[in-house]
């Protein structure tokens, strides 16, 4: 037997994690990473304005709130390179150690933010460096979902691979949760003025915690079982981002396709608790708000479980034509039912928080599908992060903008429609892929 034949026959005969440590290694970083979004989401929608734009924030609060959501898109603006980053290290040296950086860059970049001063002490400086802490968020966050991916997809059977892929997704509503929970348990025992001086931080502090746990998880992982066998064949890629140039098709639609799915989790997450404290007549409190989304997220969680059994059963592409098909008509007339009315408030929110589980959910085992081992890191990543800028970079300023302008939500929900036609087209386009190599 040669070495190289050797060396393959025992990469495959290696031990993989139990499905419990695959669950927490690939759930617990995504877990952290869309609690640190949130909880910058909220305070973009709440607090921002008036701790770094007081002056606009005087003159017009939907500028200073459209500003505030600039900020929120300087992460996703980083997105990509933080894709090209970690997806070269992770297609060229592994997934666990590039996910061990990855959850550092995020988890510091958050802990910062908790702690940097306001407008009155450093004027212009502190919106530098909140952007800059922001950036250095997004580089952490493009290396963590892919690699999360990789993992759940990369140790799974081939007839469940949406399964596990669901593991990272439910990383979402979980820390969901977590950010919006604090954020209500603070504002009920603080109060509004507190939460606006200081309380704001708290969250962003405590993201300390949750990443020393996810290191813990993530340091005692094993390397994923096809990337020990690409190495052990002399598959891996030495130059992963020049290797992955003959994908730029898939990457192209990829990121259309998941385009939508960005657009209508941060209309329901973020610009609509602006909307629904600050421009609805009469207004929800924030406690309000805050505690029917909480309830909705529940949706989100069971709907990313549904949509991938189904997606094992009837393939991605099926599942997530009809989930966007089903988006569009939302889109088109889910909006009228923004109004002071807790019960259609709910119906908005807990049928577009379904909706986006079922997007989100296949997507886990969709878009790694699209690549071969050698560039699975680098593709996955780069057009779910290109997605982001695409989908949601923009999305709370676009739909504060459009409400401003034409004096209704409608309008709204025509560009969430928009958003879904061009997921569509480029589903339609896409050919599903079926990698030989990706196999356990």
């Amino acid at each position: 037997m040669s070495a190289t034949a050797a060396a393959a026959s025992k990469a495959t005969t290696v031990k993989k994690d139990s499905v419990p440590e695959i669950i927490a290694a690939s759930m617990v970083g995504t877990a952290i990473e869309f609690y640190d979004n949130y909880c910058y989401s909220i305070a973009s929608a709440s607090y921002f304005g008036v701790i770094f734009f007081p002056g606009a924030t005087k003159a017009n609060p939907a500028v200073g709130t459209m500003l505030a959501f600039l900020t929120f898109a300087v992460s996703f603006l980083a997105r990509p390179f933080g894709s090209m980053l970690f997806g070269h290290f992770g297609d060229k040296v592994g997934r666990k150690t590039t996910l061990v950086v990855a959850l550092m860059t995020m988890g510091i970049s958050t802990f910062l933010v908790g702690c940097l001063p306001g407008y009155e002490q450093l004027g212009m400086l502190s919106i530098i460096i909140l952007c800059i802490c922001r950036a250095c968020q997004g580089v952490g966050l493009a290396g963590e979902w892919s690699g999360a991916a990789l993992v759940a997809t990369e140790n799974a059977p081939a007839n469940k691979r949406a399964l596990y892929g669901s593991f990272p997704n439910l990383g979402a509503p979980i820390g969901f949760f977590c950010a919006y929970g604090l954020n209500l348990l603070l504002d009920t025992t603080l109060g509004p003025d507190k939460m606006q001086a200081w309380g704001w931080r708290i969250p962003f502090l405590c993201s300390a915690v949750l990443v020393i746990i996810g290191l813990y998880v993530r340091l005692h992982m094993s390397e994923t079982p096809i990337f020990r066998q690409a190495e052990a064949e002399d598959r891996v890629s030495k130059h992963p981002l020049r290797d992955l140039v003959p994908y730029w098709k898939e990457v192209l639609l990829g990121t259309a396709a998941m385009g939508i799915t960005y657009t209508l989790f941060y209309v329901l997450g973020t610009w609509s608790l602006s909307y629904g404290v600050k421009v609805m007549k009469p207004a929800f409190t924030q406690n309000e708000y805050l505690a029917m989304q909480m309830v909705s997220v529940v949706f989100f969680a069971i709907f990313i479980l549904v949509t991938c059994v189904y997606s094992d059963r009837l393939g991605r592409k099926t599942v997530l034509i009809a989930t966007t098909l089903a988006t569009l008509v939302f889109s088109l007339f889910a909006m009228q039912s923004l109004q002071h009315n807790p019960v259609t408030v709910m119906l908005f929110l807990c049928v577009g928080f379904a909706l986006m589980g079922g997007l989100f959910g296949p997507c886990g085992a969709y878009l790694p599908e699209l690549f071969p081992t050698h560039v699975r890191y680098s593709g996955a990543g780069l057009s779910y992060n290109l997605a982001a800028i695409f989908g949601g970079a923009f999305a709370p300023t676009i739909a504060t903008a459009l409400v401003q302008a034409t004096g209704t939500v409608a309008s709204v929900g025509w560009y969430m429609a928009v958003m879904a036609v061009i997921a569509l087209i480029a589903l339609f386009l896409i050919k599903e892929s079926k990698n030989k190599d990706y196999t356990e």
